[in-house]
């Protein structure tokens, strides 16, 4: 195979003189346009990111990497057949690694899903061992790219990019509980009965069981659901809102009980973290970053806290004034994180 795969091979062959005779060269066309995507990975996860970043204008430019040459090629084309429909795409695929140089992010969605009976630590050990191939053919092609992991478990395999990259911290996120915090927006609003962009709450910690429901932050237009009960979100709360919480860790298995895996909502979620850096919004979004030195942590962990996310990646970590509950629940999310990676084999 090609270093880039492309249906236009015979346009390379052959007798120009039509074009030549229709384009006078000005200036040397460049391909560089600075918000270059690589996504690594084009399972249901990657395809539905490719797909969100495509029809949402975050990026014209994507490259796809996978070693399953037959399915990378007809992702490749079919979205190439879809280019009329959108902005000027420039669509490449490649198994070599070369397709990614100069990328502005790069999107890891690949990895290997959990076998009947087995433990959480034999799955990230067979994680580690894809990311020890994938990690550092993408730093040498974009030394200077933001990496997003989204493979599972994500908060740990977050840890072991960034142990193994050699990056800056900052440029080493996890998509971690941008979906969890979405989904608990959602379900507020249908509790509530207003819009999911009008409902205010974060959860913090592990993307997963051990996640944490920010409750004494919730809000609606400022104000904030605790000052009208005092014990939302805990086991004496007469009107159970914890079972909320409970619903957001649920509704991945339910999804993927229902349709086999997730896809649409977390290809949005990355699509929204792949915009902020791209146009520098220095929007907050819960994502997963270091966490040693803050809110009493001592681990090199990775977990989900509120963050302002720009071109550089990660340039602040907003100090959420968290309740002792909240912070025993986060802290406890922490030594769960560092028990699993003290057996990581690097």
């Amino acid at each position: 195979m090609t270093d880039n795969m492309s249906e236009n091979h015979w346009m390379t062959n052959g007798n120009m003189a039509t074009i030549d005779k229709l384009f006078q060269p000005i200036y040397k066309k460049s391909d560089h346009t600075g918000n270059k995507v690589t996504v690594v990975g084009v399972g249901q996860v990657g395809m539905a990111a490719v797909f969100s970043m495509l029809t949402q204008g975050v990026t014209n430019n994507i490259a796809l990497v996978d070693v399953m040459e037959d399915k990378l090629k007809g992702e490749m084309m079919d979205l190439q057949h879809g280019s009329a429909f959108m902005r000027n795409s420039k669509i490449q695929a490649s198994t070599d690694y070369a397709i990614s140089a100069d990328s502005k992010i790069c999107v890891v969605t690949a990895g290997v899903r959990q076998r009947e009976g087995e433990s959480r630590l034999d799955l990230v050990q067979r994680n580690t061992d894809i990311l020890k191939i994938i990690i550092p053919k993408l730093v040498k092609y974009s030394p200077d790219a933001v990496f997003i992991i989204a493979s599972n478990p994500v908060d740990i395999l977050t840890y072991v990019t960034w142990r193994i990259s050699g990056l800056p911290k900052h440029r080493v996120i996890g998509s971690g509980t941008n979906l969890d915090s979405a989904r608990f927006r959602y379900l507020l609003s249908e509790k509530l009965g207003i819009a999911t962009t009008s409902c205010h709450g974060y959860i913090i910690g592990e993307h997963g069981d051990s996640s944490v429901p920010v409750w004494s932050g919730v809000n609606i237009a400022g104000v904030r659901l605790s000052d009208l009960n005092s014990k939302i979100g805990s086991e004496e709360d007469p009107e159970q809102w914890r079972q909320m919480h409970e619903m957001v860790v649920k509704s991945a298995y339910e999804v993927i009980k229902l349709k086999g895996y997730t896809s649409w909502a977390i290809g949005l979620s990355l699509s929204q973290l792949a915009r902020a850096i791209l146009s520098d919004a220095s929007s907050v979004h819960p994502v997963s970053t270091y966490l040693k030195g803050l809110h009493g942590i001592e681990h090199d962990v990775f977990l989900s806290l509120p963050c302002v996310l720009g071109h550089c990646g990660i340039s602040d970590v907003i100090c959420q004034p968290l309740t002792d509950k909240e912070l025993a629940q986060l802290r406890k999310s922490a030594e769960l994180m560092a028990q699993v990676q003290a057996g990581i084999k690097f």
